[in-house]
């Protein structure tokens, strides 16, 4: 929401927006403990089956043509991004976006 901002979103933007700064800024005030970000385009889960109804079938073949991954995100690649976060103990205080390059593409 705060890449595209269009109306109809409220202040969900500005609240999206300001996550990197507080997960930055958190990371600072909760040293040693480790804080990150993980901001998931679109992925395909059962939530996103029932918000997009009949227009599911339509966004994934959307994605599947402009994304640079030619896939659509399924829920195992957000778990193996915050698998590494995890387990890569040298990494806080960042934001890592998992869009298979929505953000790229417009």
């Amino acid at each position: 929401g705060a890449r595209r901002i269009r109306a109809g979103l409220g202040i969900a933007p500005a609240v999206t927006a300001a996550l990197p700064a507080l997960t930055a800024s958190l990371a600072l005030e909760l040293a040693p403990v480790r804080v990150n970000l993980i901001a998931a385009g679109f992925v395909d889960t059962p939530l996103s089956a029932r918000l997009l109804g009949d227009g599911l079938d339509a966004r994934r073949e959307e994605l599947r043509a402009t994304l640079p991954i030619g896939r659509v995100v399924e829920p195992a690649d957000v778990a193996a991004l915050a698998v590494h976060i995890m387990t890569n103990t040298a990494l806080t205080g960042a934001t890592y976006d998992i869009d298979g390059g929505q953000q790229l593409v417009g």
